[in-house]
């Protein structure tokens, strides 16, 4: 287009629109979380928020070393900014040991209340909030879910990070589960990347007969490494994000966690128009999903009941 002019100067004296700052702090490798930083992305537009219009938003990513949360949360803070997008709870933690006064969001934001990072789920009254993934008898039901992919399992592998906040409940049911159906649960500690390869290790010389991956963001992460050490070891594994079953994995049940980053774009945009975090009720995911990987399966040897399939809602060929 070609301005004339008066029309230069009617261009030059409109004002820009005003860009406020979004933080957005995760813990995962940031390759491996492109898909959830696009369904935020593209909730904020649909909102008519842009980066690089009249939202400039800030990346920081802990790259799989929760370690290095707090300092990636000091120097998202001392940008001030009018908002921080904290990937998950470990995120979430580590920035509201900071500040008290810039609003949090959380797309993952899991044992909130027991974390002391909201009073309440319907009142948070502080500055975080978000949308919380963990929905409970969930892990029961992934018990149950490994025991119809293998029927006669009598022991159960816990493959969890236990520096995450997320993964503390989530055990504490599975534990509590398999205690009452009678299984005997292998559970090596895991606390860094590194350690994974020795986890898995650990559970092919137990012998065990399923594993079920806890909800963690390094999991997520590494997630093809899981993959790729589960087939080498002819293990089933079930999980709780569908990432892990379009990487390799067997199969998972959960909650959709793009849904919830997109969802989490109409907290930060109500943020910026005003609404304070503390008075925005955490949200719950609508429903849960199960996706099954038939190629992973027919690798491992396994047959999965039809009545399985018939109630996947995807499965991948």
């Amino acid at each position: 287009m070609v301005f004339q002019g008066a029309q230069i100067g009617e261009v030059l004296a409109q004002p820009m629109a005003e860009q406020r700052t979004i933080g957005y702090l995760a813990g995962g490798r940031q390759s491996m979380v492109a898909d959830l930083v696009s369904s935020f992305l593209t909730g904020l537009r649909d909102l008519g928020d842009e980066d690089g219009r009249n939202v400039h938003i800030v990346f920081r990513f802990a790259e799989g070393q929760p370690n290095r949360l707090p300092a990636l949360s000091e120097e998202i803070v001392r940008l001030k900014p009018a908002v921080i997008l904290a990937g998950a709870v470990d995120a979430a933690v580590a920035t509201r040991k900071i500040t008290a006064e810039i609003p949090i969001v959380s797309p993952a934001l899991a044992d909130a209340v027991h974390l002391g990072l909201v009073a309440s789920q319907g009142r948070p009254g502080g500055n975080v909030t978000g949308i919380t993934p963990y929905v409970e008898g969930l892990p029961e039901k992934q018990i149950e879910l490994a025991l119809e992919v293998v029927p006669a399992a009598r022991k159960v592998g816990l493959l969890g990070n236990s520096n995450d906040p997320k993964m503390l409940p989530q055990r504490d049911e599975l534990l509590a589960a398999g205690r009452k159906l009678g299984l005997d649960i292998v559970a090596p500690e895991v606390r860094d990347p590194s350690d994974i390869a020795g986890a898995m290790q650990s559970f092919a010389e137990a012998k065990a007969d399923v594993v079920i991956v806890l909800q963690t963001t390094m999991l997520l992460s590494e997630r093809r490494a899981i993959a790729k050490a589960a087939d080498a070891n002819g293990l089933p594994m079930i999980y709780g994000y569908r990432q892990h079953v379009e990487d390799g994995g067997l199969i998972s049940y959960g909650v959709d966690l793009r849904w919830c980053f997109h969802r989490s774009a109409s907290f930060v945009h109500k943020i910026l128009n005003g609404t304070h975090a503390g008075d925005l009720p955490l949200e719950f995911p609508a429903r849960l999903q199960m996706i099954v990987n038939l190629r992973t399966a027919q690798a491992l040897g396994i047959t999965l009941p039809a009545s399985l399939l018939a109630r996947a809602d995807e499965v991948i060929e």
